[in-house]
Order: C-alpha cells, then sequence, then structure tokens
C-alpha cells in the first residue's frame, strides 16, 4: 500500500470540514492508498492550526518518515510564509518527495523549487472530494496508478506570440509575491511565470501585475500562463485580465497563453514548478 502524507501549511481547515478529510481517507483507500495525519491540519485558534514552528516540525517529520512517499497540503489562505523559516531545505534535497499544494502554497512550491531545485506540483487534492463529477478524481488516480500525466495538461489559447519555453515557476498571484524580496523566490531569467488568482478586481489584478513588472520578471521571463482569475471571470470586470497583462508586460516579445483549466475550481487540473514546459502554436 502506498502511503501519503496530509498537512496543512497555510490556514487550518476549519473543524467542521473533518467529514472532507474523512471522506479523502476513505477515497484515497480505495485505490489502496493509506495517508498519515500530520497534527496541523484543523483551526484550533483562530484560523491558525499551529504557529509556523509547529507546522515545520510537522512537515519535516512527514519528510523524515520513509514510508511517507508523497505530501499533500490540503490548506490555503494567508499563513504559509511563516513555514519557511522552519524548513530544512538540506533534508528535502537529499530526500525528494512529490509535494502537492495550491493557491497559498504557491509560496511553499517556489521556496521548495529555488532551495532544492526539487520540482513541486501546483494542485489541490481536496478537489477529488469535492468534484461531484468525479473527472479529478479519475485524473487523479490515473496520475497516481498509471503514471498518466493528463491531470497535469491543460488546454490553452495564445494571448501573444506562438512559442515558449522555459521551466515553470509562480502560481496563485498574490501569494507567490509574498517571496518578493527574500531569497526564496525563483529568478525570473528564461523562465516561464504561471499566474492565476482566486480574488482581485481589476485594480488589485493591475497593481500585482505592476508589482511583477516593477521587478523586471516580464524583461527577464520567457512566457506567461494565465490560468484562472475567478473573481474577474465569473463578474464579467473589463477590462479582461487578457487585457491587462498586455498593457502591463508590454514587452513585445514576452509569449503569453491564457487556460481556464488552472486555478481555484474543483476542477482544475495541475501545473509542476520547476518542470521545463515548451508550447507552440
Amino acid at each position: 500500500m502506498k502511503c501519503v502524507g496530509i498537512i496543512s501549511l497555510s490556514n487550518g481547515l476549519s473543524p467542521k470540514n473533518r467529514c472532507i478529510i474523512e471522506e479523502l481517507e476513505l477515497l484515497l483507500k480505495s485505490i489502496n492508498i493509506k495517508i498519515i495525519k500530520a497534527l496541523t491540519i484543523f483551526a484550533v485558534d483562530g484560523s491558525s492550526c499551529g504557529t509556523g514552528k509547529e507546522r515545520g516540525k510537522e512537515l519535516m517529520k512527514l519528510y523524515n518518515n520513509p514510508t511517507v512517499e508523497a505530501i499533500f497540503d490540503v490548506s490555503g489562505g494567508d499563513l504559509a510564509n511563516e513555514v519557511i523559516n522552519y524548513i530544512d531545505f538540506n533534508v528535502i534535497k537529499g530526500n525528494p518527495k512529490p509535494f502537492f499544494g495550491y493557491s497559498d502554497l504557491s509560496v511553499i512550491l517556489n521556496s521548495i523549487y529555488s532551495q532544492t531545485n526539487t520540482p513541486a506540483y501546483l494542485y489541490q487534492i481536496r478537489n477529488i472530494i469535492l468534484d461531484k463529477t468525479s473527472t479529478s478524481f479519475n485524473k487523479f488516480k490515473d496520475f497516481i496508478m498509471e503514471n498518466n500525466e493528463d491531470l497535469f495538461k491543460f488546454n490553452y489559447n495564445w494571448i501573444r506570440g506562438n512559442h515558449m519555453n522555459g521551466i515553470l515557476i509562480g502560481g496563485n498571484l498574490r501569494c507567490t509575491l509574498k517571496l518578493s524580496g527574500t531569497k526564496y523566490m525563483p529568478n525570473f531569467k528564461d523562465k516561464i511565470i504561471l499566474i492565476e488568482s482566486l480574488g482581485g478586481d481589476v485594480s488589485k489584478i493591475a497593481t500585482y501585475l505592476t508589482q511583477y513588472k516593477l521587478m523586471g520578471a516580464f524583461d527577464e521571463a520567457n512566457g506567461i500562463i494565465l490560468g484562472n482569475f475567478t473573481e474577474m471571470e465569473e463578474k464579467a470586470l473589463s477590462p479582461k485580465v487578457e487585457e491587462l497583462i498586455l498593457n502591463i508586460a508590454d514587452n513585445p516579445n514576452l509569449p503569453i497563453i491564457k487556460t481556464y483549466e488552472i486555478g481555484h475550481n474543483y476542477t482544475s487540473k495541475g501545473a509542476v514548478i520547476g518542470k521545463y514546459y515548451s508550447f507552440d502554436k
């Protein structure tokens, strides 16, 4: 039986969501996967499931446990960067395991890549429970059981250019930018930057994109992938994110693609931070 770890490194889950973790445990058991639950999963003090040090300690326990083959973070929110100082990246580098998380976990995914050169997976395992169509579960099962990569293959449209290639970094727009000015932010040189967002009206998205521009990201990168911008797209706000990025990332040689298959929805596909990608029109 395979064995995986479950943890929350950002905001703890509400105790009322224990049923989701119980259902997740049963579903994974049905495909012969056992889970080991960290002590830091559910919120015990407001939105926190422990101090940054406590969450970091639980993460390292999972990395040091030889029976744990992969680690899935089930959280999101605001608090993941509290953990970074308590991660022993040398342990991760010497004992790499697939780490999965999304949203605020973008800070952890990019830190793992920048500090260890190990790929990390932008994906929320709770989707396999919350997607009642079973699409997410079937793709996840095929990935785990058959090494089928369809979970990480997404459709896209070209916004500018016709080719891009490079190592993927990024993830959630607001959360990734919390690494700005730290050693944990990957360098942008020759990278593809993935950008998606749950919340944010036009002004918020514009100011976050402008921060990337002021950091020189759009001059150094090989391309941009736009994922879902949930609030903007559900409210049909104008200008669209495609128009914003063309105006802000005004480097005519910077290719841009748009996908509706990566972001904050239960059928979202995944992406691999630290993996080399190539796209052609």
